[in-house]
């Protein structure tokens, strides 16, 4: 009979660095630097991507490609992406080990999953050497994986499903139809459909909400749940198959894809 034999988690924003404010901060810092003002929209857009695919894809909007052609006098090159994504690096490097909290309720959620046998994997938008940072600190504080797999050492990043394979083949998950994709952004949910796992989107924590935890306790419910509304229906739209509120939520879904399996029900 087939179950839920593994489950592979994102970092930022579903595991760790609540609300994903550690990257966000620092695109709006290198384009502000350069003289250029990215919304919080823009810069939070295509989270979840390889971090020089997200530089590209900032410099990609038109408002902001017409910014820098106004300032500079022509487009933006190549020699540009590289000069951002290295003061991206440089950057997130100083600040990285104080945005590796764990989530509320993912140790605990983790220590359940286990003691069911289930295998945890994970995937990232960071660089290994990011990783290095996150992971090492990560630990400190409670969390670690079985696995953790970087763009690094792949052909391509999200939404490509690469990294999921790789924690397939390390972990000995051989079905993928028995493996859960967790994560808190478009990217995130478009690589587990690709993958053909099961995919998975949060929604408080995540960096397509936004908010920090006392954002989301203080906020209006109804504002709250506004806001929540159009980061579930942002999800639904790029094929997830659920939707969780917050990370610690996720044993009932494994429930509810264990009775879809036993039906024959397939992602």
């Amino acid at each position: 009979m087939k179950r839920i034999e593994g489950v592979i988690f994102d970092w930022a924003g579903t595991t760790v660095d609540y609300g994903c404010f550690a990257p966000v901060k620092v695109f709006l810092d290198i384009f502000k630097d350069k003289g250029i003002e990215p919304t919080i929209e823009e810069a939070r857009g295509p989270m979840g991507m390889l971090k020089i695919d997200h530089v590209i894809a900032m410099l990609s909007v038109e408002r902001i490609s017409n910014l820098w052609k106004e300032k500079y006098g022509r487009n933006w090159n190549e020699d540009d992406v590289n000069l951002l994504y290295f003061n991206f690096e440089k950057q997130l490097f100083e600040i990285l080990p104080d945005f590796t909290t764990p989530v509320p309720g993912i140790l605990e959620l983790i220590k359940r999953l286990r003691q069911k046998g289930l295998k945890i994997g994970s995937t990232t938008g960071y660089t290994r050497k990011m990783m290095d940072i996150v992971e090492k600190h990560a630990k400190e504080k409670g969390y670690s994986p079985d696995f953790l797999s970087t763009p690094s050492n792949q052909p391509a990043g999200r939404p490509h499903p690469y990294m999921i394979l790789e924690n397939m083949k390390v972990l000995k998950l051989n079905n993928p139809e028995c493996v859960i994709k967790v994560g808190d952004t478009v990217s995130d949910i478009k690589e587990g459909v690709n993958a053909k796992c099961w995919s998975v989107g949060i929604l408080k924590g995540s960096s397509e909400l936004g908010l920090t935890e006392e954002e989301v306790i203080n906020m209006p419910k109804d504002e709250l749940n506004e806001k929540l509304e159009v980061v579930r229906r942002r999800f639904l739209d790029n094929g997830a198959h659920f939707i969780i509120e917050e990370v610690g939520c996720l044993d009932e879904i494994i429930n509810q894809i264990n009775e879809k399996l036993l039906r024959g029900e397939r992602p």
